[in-house]
């Protein structure tokens, strides 16, 4: 399958050169239903511009509709090239379409609290954790980033697809939590653009252009700081491609200047990433894409998320859909999320998973070739009983049977900064 979105007001769709890598529009509009991204790919809307538009296409990127934004898939070097370009040096790529909001309020911890899974009064102060809201079926609305900043506020990034169901649903209970008596507003904060810089350059890159000693800010750490001469920028170490990065929350009319600066850097190599690289690296990562990989429909126990429910809220289970979701935890669900590795035409999302005897098993939710291990990785879900890594299987890709073997993820190993 191609990327087919609106490129500059065309549908088109693109390869990669000899290696078929491409990226699909039911990849990248995260959040979306299948029917609502092709609707949205073809759709003649007013896309939304982050405050780099103007200079992501003096860079020669490609730009396409991405959640109702319109942003850069990537730039004349290519999709692998910047794909590498992160696993060996530095990329810095646009994340602004991203929600950034705040809960502020005495009851702020006990409400986000009542929509996720995440145990957010256990965090240090100045840290987050990814974590998922729920609905009272056990399904998964969204993930999403919360930290814990130290003046009692929390600092909140959703995912850009979900943004307007997020905020409904969040407000929704926002009201019917204020009508009981609880202290807490929901704000989304405006005017601010996302940078992420990701590679393992990164913190000598950015270490120039701060006074902070990033040494200090480890995984999942937040801190707000002046970057090259920018004051009050937010730099939370995290990122979407298992490669050491952080993203800088900065002032939009800002975010050109500190682009500019971490590009001509002379600690590292950085270059500009689209969202095609984007895509490539956090499946290498294993990482989940929402609308694709986990959705309303997915509970964190068959996406093996498990890790995300927190102990304390285990124990408490008062999380929407606890009940559901502690009962597949001690039972086990009849199907669950797997790494796929296979050789030959790339499997995509939507490809049959086959046991030894041709009878379909799962269905992958993302595959592409993996630039890194030259060979097809994907994820997806299967019947429980197939998911132990090493079974063979067998991926119906178009009207042939590849043989493909369930891995463990993530496929690269993540390099994240612990302080270690």
């Amino acid at each position: 399958m191609a990327l087919i979105c609106r490129v500059r007001n065309k549908a088109i769709s693109i390869y990669r050169g000899s290696t078929n890598l491409a990226v699909n529009c039911l990849n990248i509009n995260e959040g979306c239903t299948i029917a609502q991204q092709q609707q949205r790919c073809m759709s003649s809307q007013v896309l939304k511009k982050t405050a780099l538009h103007d200079f992501h296409m003096e860079h020669g990127a490609k730009m396409v509709d991405f959640a109702g934004w319109s942003m850069p898939v990537q730039y004349k070097d290519g999709l692998i090239a910047e794909h590498h370009q992160c696993r060996n040096h530095a990329t810095l790529f646009d994340v602004s379409h991203m929600l950034q909001s705040r809960v502020v309020g005495k009851d702020g911890i006990k409400f986000i609290e009542s929509l996720i899974v995440g145990d957010v009064a256990g965090l240090a102060d100045d840290s987050g954790t990814l974590s998922l809201l729920m609905n009272d079926n056990g399904g998964i609305i969204d993930d999403l980033i919360v930290s814990k900043l130290a003046d009692g506020t929390l600092y909140v990034v959703l995912n850009a697809g979900c943004a307007d169901k997020d905020k409904a649903h969040i407000e929704e209970k926002l009201n019917n939590f204020k009508s009981s008596g609880g202290d807490v507003e929901f704000q989304t904060i405006p005017n601010r653009s996302l940078l992420a810089l990701q590679g393992p350059s990164m913190a000598k890159v950015l270490q120039a252009g701060v006074k902070f000693d990033l040494s200090t800010l480890t995984f999942m750490k937040t801190a707000v700081m002046d970057v090259f001469g920018i004051p009050e920028c937010r730099v939370t170490r995290c990122g979407y491609t298992g490669e050491d990065g952080v993203e800088i929350s900065v002032p939009d009319e800002k975010a050109v200047h500190l682009a500019e600066c971490l590009l001509s850097s002379t600690e590292g190599d950085v270059k500009l990433a689209g969202l095609g690289a984007r895509d490539s690296l956090r499946l290498e990562a294993g990482l989940c894409l929402y609308g694709n990989d986990i959705d309303m429909t997915t509970t964190p126990i068959e996406a093996t998320l498990a890790w995300t429910i927190a102990k304390r809220r285990r124990q408490e289970a008062n999380f929407p859909g606890a009940e559901i979701v502690l009962k597949q935890l001690k039972e086990k669900p009849s199907r669950k999320r797997v790494g796929v590795m296979s050789t030959g035409a790339p499997a995509r999302a939507g490809t049959p998973i086959l046991n030894e005897g041709g009878v379909q098993i799962g269905q992958l939710t993302s595959g592409c070739p993996s630039p890194t291990l030259k060979c097809n990785v994907a994820m997806g879900y299967i019947d429980t009983k197939y998911a132990k890594v090493g079974t063979e299987v067998k991926l119906q890709v178009r009207k042939k049977q590849q043989n493909a073997k369930i891995s463990k993820m993530p496929f690269v190993a993540a390099k994240y900064y612990t302080g270690k």
